[in-house]
């Protein structure tokens, strides 16, 4: 595997080895020993979630303010541009974001460190999306980053408004939010 730093030191885009012939292709798409020989990470993941979206739905951007999560993210079939926002104040990062194209073409997996906002918008006619977590779904603790704060100012490849759940529409301004101390 391939570990490819990002803008955002913390947050890894993960290559896994491909190995692909006439007939399909087969990879490791977790090896825990390969996983922390390679991000020097020993992270214990306690669940894993499975989302499909359709082309425009924008998810998130997501975080738990306690037990917060770190995420393992990928997609199996489609693709989509995923976005990261540090939230972690004393970080040189704090209110940054990175974002990379995750699809089922590429193969590529993102870390993503507890103290992040996550989301997500599908590129394609729908999309897969899998993610393994270091903590368990906490509800009461979740929050939302407005996905379109001009502060953090995200560049989403968007071409017309995208399809948001009534929780992400009712995401606060980083100004607003709770963040990590």
């Amino acid at each position: 595997m391939k570990v490819v730093p990002t803008a955002i030191p913390d947050v890894l885009i993960i290559e896994p080895r491909v190995f692909g012939d006439a007939r399909g292709f087969f990879f490791e798409s977790f090896n825990a020993r390969a996983f922390r020989d390679a991000t020097g990470l020993d992270e214990q993941f306690v669940q894993d979630n499975h989302s499909r979206s359709a082309r425009g739905v924008l998810r998130g951007l997501h975080y738990q303010i306690r037990q917060p999560q770190g995420k393992l993210v990928r997609v199996v079939r489609g693709a989509v541009f995923d976005v990261v926002v540090d939230l972690r104040r004393r970080s040189p990062s704090f209110g940054r974001w990175t974002g990379v194209e995750l699809s089922e073409d590429n193969h590529r997996q993102l870390w993503i460190p507890p103290g992040f906002a996550h989301g997500f918008v599908v590129l394609s006619e729908s999309a897969d999306f899998l993610y393994k977590t270091t903590d368990y779904y906490a509800p009461e603790h979740e929050r939302c980053l407005a996905w379109n704060d001009p502060i953090v100012g995200v560049e989403w490849p968007l071409a017309s408004e995208p399809q948001l759940s009534a929780k992400d529409r009712e995401g606060k301004p980083l100004a607003q939010c709770e963040v990590f101390e």
